[in-house]
């Protein structure tokens, strides 16, 4: 396609996406020791980003939502496309999208210097906009935002450079159906959450099936974000601990955790360096506020950024008995995958398409010791 902007095409959908499937089970060939299908999950074709931004352009007395066409050189070679609705994004988004800015547009204090408007939608219906300005946001403005948050029947959040004003509160609560439960998570406006939630929940499904018959021993979790693999996970271990690096991340974590009424999950601040220090040494100070002693851990999972495993996490991860890799970056999976297959078998692997109709590709992979 010759856009840098993802285009909804139906009709191309079945197409696009058995070739990204084989871009994946090509790059997976040489650590299968066995020919093993790949286990395919396919978005909606359509409407299924649920959280998206615009920037504003003002033009004169007009006002309308746009992104950037991006070229060769991305600094210097951008177009601005006008964005009156957006086809990758949720009906009720694309709902609200014109009536936002028709209640924006006259009313001068709200308008003025705005600059971005950000979306945060869910499947339980709930809808956070932040608008971001390039100015100082007063009595007055918060004044407006109120009245129109009161006429749209939406929460918002003003920022501005160094200020952030929160009117009701900065979450949303999504509620994700997984394997005949559901699950509650809180989505804080400006962390990391899955944008297409119709993949997540087939994400967490497919690790439930691999990871079947654990409940007797342990899971450590890294990178675990808000805990959305770790809630759903926590059905099929007698106990799992999980880390995360961002203060934010963990505090959703653990609402989470209360919301779910999950009684055999940790979640600790701490990065993966500073956890295998731990493990390394049950005299430390983190290994004992953890208690790494009393956990019996048989399976390892993986959420990694997309420059995927360091040597050090790479080597921690292979003294596990069964590892559950999610990558965003197929490419530093199998650099990965060069390593973890000289003490592992590959016997799982998965395709989601979490952002159809772009090169991206998630992939999930399970990995035994030999």
């Amino acid at each position: 396609m010759s856009s840098s902007l993802p285009q909804v095409q139906p009709e191309l959908y079945a197409s696009l996406f058995a070739a990204k499937a084989q871009r994946l089970t090509d790059l997976l060939a040489p650590f299968q020791e066995a020919a093993a299908s790949l286990d395919l999950f396919p978005s909606p074709v359509s409407h299924y980003r649920y959280r998206t931004e615009f920037r504003i352009w003002h033009e004169g007395d007009d006002l309308f939502y746009a992104m950037f066409e991006v070229g060769e050189d991305p600094k210097k070679d951008r177009r601005i496309v006008r964005m009156d609705s957006y086809p990758i994004a949720s009906e009720a988004i694309n709902a609200l999208m014109p009536r936002l800015l028709a209640a924006i547009k006259d009313q001068p204090v709200l308008r003025h210097r705005l600059f971005q408007v950000e979306f945060l939608n869910t499947l339980s219906g709930e809808m956070l906009v932040t608008l971001i300005y390039h100015r100082q946001l007063d009595e007055a403005w918060e004044l407006a935002a109120r009245a129109l948050q009161q006429e749209l029947q939406i929460e918002i959040i003003g920022r501005a450079r160094k200020q952030k004003k929160v009117l009701v509160r900065d979450h949303v609560m999504e509620r994700l159906h997984v394997a005949g439960r559901e699950l509650i998570y809180q989505q804080i406006e400006g962390s990391f959450t899955q944008p297409n939630p119709a993949i997540c929940q087939s994400m967490l499904e497919w690790a439930l099936q691999v990871t079947q018959g654990s409940q007797e021993r342990d899971l450590l979790e890294l990178y675990c974000g808000n805990g959305n693999f770790t809630l759903a996970l926590a059905r099929q271990f007698r106990r799992v601990l999980g880390t995360e690096i961002s203060r934010t991340s963990v505090g959703a974590a653990q609402v989470n955790i209360a919301a779910n009424q999950i009684d055999n999950v940790l979640v600790a601040r701490a990065s993966a360096e500073e956890l295998a220090a731990a493990l390394a040494d049950p005299d430390s100070s983190l290994a004992a506020r953890l208690a790494v002693a009393d956990y019996d851990f048989s399976t390892v999972l993986v959420d990694p950024p997309r420059a995927g495993l360091d040597a050090a996490t790479l080597a921690q991860v292979q003294g596990y008995e069964r590892i559950v890799y999610i990558s965003c970056n197929p490419q530093t999976l199998a650099d990965n995958l060069a390593e973890l297959t000289k003490t592992h078998r590959l016997e799982r692997c998965a395709f989601f398409d979490q952002f159809p109709y772009t090169d991206h590709i998630e992939a999930g992979v399970y990995l035994v010791r030999r």
